[in-house]
């Protein structure tokens, strides 16, 4: 039985969120220098979290072979949450329609939609300065969330957020102060996980302020909903084509990636945090948990 956290006042932490924009909130095209040199020597991401780590494919690569698949594999992850940032920019947007406009809750909502198109151009311009494709969520994906958009709202669509942006964080984390990692990479993880953390903090507050007011079919429809846009956003971010940078037939690679028990690990150690959470305020459970065990992304 999930445990029932208790909601705080929405208003008090929305004012608070506001204080805490104020003082951290960065521009980046004036807080990165997009002219820096890269560097051919460091990876994008960890090694160690790169889809192929471990594998014979793997093994065939040269170690600047290695640091390219980690470059096409950020920039993959970068632009799905591209995406799916402009997803929620409107579905941000759509919930604050119906606010108090004079509200600290509706005015961090509106807040956290302008830090949202800075995140998504500071994405797009990684992006472009690495000169990798914008791989995406791919074609059919990117056509369902025209109907996500639509449809999403109440606790699952603050749950599905938490888990794309904390599944991201996670791995931000782990680059943002590694001297081995590439500098502009670095920077552009530590603005997003600065930011990110008032973006977590207020859906967090939401899924616990309106979980416990569904009823048992509500709940249903929204562990359904919050299991089956967690999956999707994981397994697109990333894009078979990435392995035609080192010379990897897609579907080779892409068999291999989803074969690979390092990969799954990390899928795994991506999502964590944020299933534990999803768990103890009901978010995950009855039928729909078959979902996300099948997905590999449970730990028991």
């Amino acid at each position: 039985m999930a445990r029932a956290l208790r909601p705080k006042d929405r208003d008090q932490v929305g004012a608070r969120l506001l204080e805490a924009s104020v003082r951290n909130t960065y521009d980046p095209h004036l807080d990165i220098d997009w002219a820096a040199p890269l560097a051919a020597d460091k990876a994008y991401m960890p090694l160690e979290r790169v889809s192929l780590y471990g594998t014979a494919l793997w093994e065939r690569l040269t170690p600047a072979q290695r640091i390219e698949l980690s470059k096409h594999e950020i920039a993959s992850i970068a632009s799905v949450g591209l995406w799916f940032e402009i997803i929620l920019i409107q579905l941000l947007v759509r919930y604050a329609y119906d606010l108090d406009p004079r509200s600290p809750h509706a005015q961090y909502a509106l807040t956290e939609v302008g830090d949202e198109t800075r995140h998504s151009i500071m994405f797009a311009k990684a992006i472009e300065r690495f000169g990798v494709p914008n791989y995406g969520p791919g074609r059919l994906l990117h056509n369902l969330g025209r109907v996500y958009k639509t449809i999403a709202g109440g606790p699952s669509m603050f749950a599905s957020v938490l888990v794309a942006e904390e599944a991201t964080d996670r791995l931000q984390r782990s680059t943002m102060d590694d001297p081995e990692m590439q500098p502009l990479i670095r920077m552009v993880n530590r603005i997003h996980v600065i930011e990110e953390a008032r973006h977590v903090r207020y859906a967090r507050e939401e899924v616990v302020r309106s979980t416990p007011k569904l009823n048992r079919a509500e709940l249903e429809w929204h562990r359904v909903m919050t299991a089956a846009t967690a999956i999707a956003v994981m397994d697109a971010l990333v894009h078979p084509r990435v392995y035609r940078s080192v010379g990897i037939d897609p579907r080779e690679g892409r068999a291999a990636a989803l074969a690979n028990p390092h990969f799954r690990e990390t899928r795994r150690w991506m999502v964590e945090k944020v299933i534990d959470f999803l768990t103890e305020t009901d978010m995950i459970g009855g039928p729909s948990k078959r979902l996300w065990r099948r997905a590999g992304l449970l730990r028991s």
